[in-house]
């Protein structure tokens, strides 16, 4: 039975970096985005579509499920004699309760959630489009040609529910909402690029792993993804060195997109997790008196 830890959180946030640093530990696989959460979550779906399922009885119907969904999460890693196995996917969020079926319970729910200042992480998409688009025709420009044709566009675009950053942020809020806040840690890009030790002793801690001594000077990249299936160049590329890295939003938007009120709304939730971490501060603090 392996241990299963879940890494999920905004895009462009640093989930890579901090996968391969989690990767020297020779306890611990640790995969690029994987689609397990996808195939679980469609096995589930289309359950009750097979009559024979349905045929059986709800309660046998219900436990076999269970029971497959189990077998195909644990069989995805059968191919690593590793324990400790992590796995990244930015929808995690929204099947935590799934998870929890199929760990056993919600205590063994897991998961990391990276996370960085909003406007960088667009800033980010922005030069990968910057990148890509001049020779290559990306999904954006498909299927919005008029949207793609403006910095503001693009925003939107990303912010969007259906898309990469407004979907992770709202699976991270909703997960939130259902009372999950207490099963994540969340992992700031900056303090992990500025001081990776201490971040990694927290995330130990938060899953209560013995520490290991990582080397943050020279981070071996050991997961691959072919990035031109997302649309982009070279989104998945990590730097040897970890290495604080100072704001990009100010230098790749202009006056022209500051002074928006799009621009204004999204400055308002661009470090909303802030919020969940003095929360957390807080019942600290109160149960600490509370025990006094």
């Amino acid at each position: 039975m392996k241990t299963i830890y879940l890494v999920a959180g905004l895009p462009r946030s640093g989930s890579t970096l901090l996968m391969n640093i989690l990767g020297q530990n020779p306890r611990f696989y640790v995969t690029p985005t994987s689609g397990i959460v996808c195939t679980l979550a469609n096995v589930r779906d289309d359950w009750e579509l097979n009559k024979g399922y349905s045929a059986m009885g709800r309660r046998q119907s219900e436990m076999i499920k269970r029971n497959v969904l189990e077998g195909i999460l644990q069989s995805y890693f059968k191919h690593t004699d590793k324990t400790v196995c992590f796995d990244k996917n930015r929808i995690w969020p929204e099947y935590l309760e799934m998870v929890a079926a199929l760990l056993g319970s919600r205590e063994r729910v897991k998961v990391i959630v990276t996370v960085r200042d909003i406007r960088d992480v667009l800033a980010s998409f922005e030069q990968a489009f910057r990148r890509t688009s001049a020779l290559s025709l990306i999904p954006l420009e498909r299927e919005d040609h008029l949207k793609s044709k403006t910095a503001l566009g693009r925003i939107d675009y990303f912010m969007d529910n259906s898309q990469n950053v407004g979907r992770a942020y709202n699976a991270i809020r909703d997960a939130a909402t259902r009372g999950w806040l207490d099963r994540m840690h969340f992992v700031e890009y900056d303090q992990l690029t500025k001081n990776p030790k201490d971040v990694l002793d927290g995330i130990y801690d938060f899953l209560g792993e013995v520490e290991f001594t990582h080397d943050f000077e020279n981070v071996e990249q050991v997961t691959f993804e072919d990035d031109f299936i997302y649309g982009y160049k070279d989104l998945h590329t990590i730097r040897q060195q970890v290495r604080p890295q100072p704001p990009q939003w100010p230098k790749i938007y202009d006056q022209t997109v500051q002074n928006t009120q799009e621009w204004k709304d999204i400055e308002e939730i661009s470090q909303f997790w802030r919020v969940y971490l003095a929360k957390e501060t807080n019942e600290s603090v109160a149960g600490d008196i509370a025990c006094k």
